[in-house]
């Protein structure tokens, strides 16, 4: 009993190193981190100078298509200083209950995903990443994820700069116009 109370107050502290609270003094996006998918750091201060599209994601649900769509956006504005992330997330419903092996096959397998994702994350609550409580904080309730593939981007100074709920298609036209009009690469250079 009492190695089990030992392992659970180490999960306990291991929980809170990886969605503690927001770096004291955060003022963008660019002050968080994740750990990807495949178990190596990755500071969003990687991507200073290019937009992010932050979406969590899950694979099994009614909106998993949209990977898809997540993917185009990556193929055609990538070059031009796009960076989709993904963020897999069990939090609605249990709709990612896979490992992050398993994550990661399931989008090469089904979708070719090859944009960066991070490992599982919490997205909403107390418990949520950091990243996700401080665009709550910059955005109020609209900065808050409802469900499954919730979109934020993210200026390339770092700045949470719009988000549309998981009924809006990455492709949809607001989308593109907002990611267009940030991208720090004009077409054709």
């Amino acid at each position: 009993m009492r190695l089990r109370g030992l392992a659970l107050a180490t999960l306990a502290v291991a929980g809170l190193l990886s969605s503690g609270p927001a770096p004291a003094g955060a003022t963008s996006a660019h002050d968080f981190g994740f750990t990807s998918i495949e178990g190596e750091a990755l500071p969003l201060s990687t991507y200073a100078g290019k937009a992010i599209l932050l979406v969590n994601t899950a694979s099994r649900c009614g909106f998993t298509h949209q990977y898809a769509g997540l993917q185009s956006l990556w193929e055609r504005y990538g070059e031009r200083g796009l960076v989709v992330l993904g963020v897999p997330s069990n939090d609605f419903m249990n709709q990612e209950p896979g490992s992050a092996k398993e994550i990661k096959e399931f989008c090469e397998v089904n979708f070719g995903i090859n944009f960066p994702m991070t490992e599982k994350q919490r997205v909403i609550g107390r418990e949520a990443h950091p990243l996700y409580r401080w665009i709550e904080g910059e955005l109020g309730r609209e900065g808050r994820p409802r469900w499954n593939f919730h979109k934020f981007l993210i200026a390339p100074d770092g700045a949470v700069v719009a988000g549309w709920s998981t009924r809006t298609p990455p492709l949809d036209r607001k989308i593109i116009a907002a990611v267009e009009q940030i991208l720090p690469v004009p077409p054709g250079k």
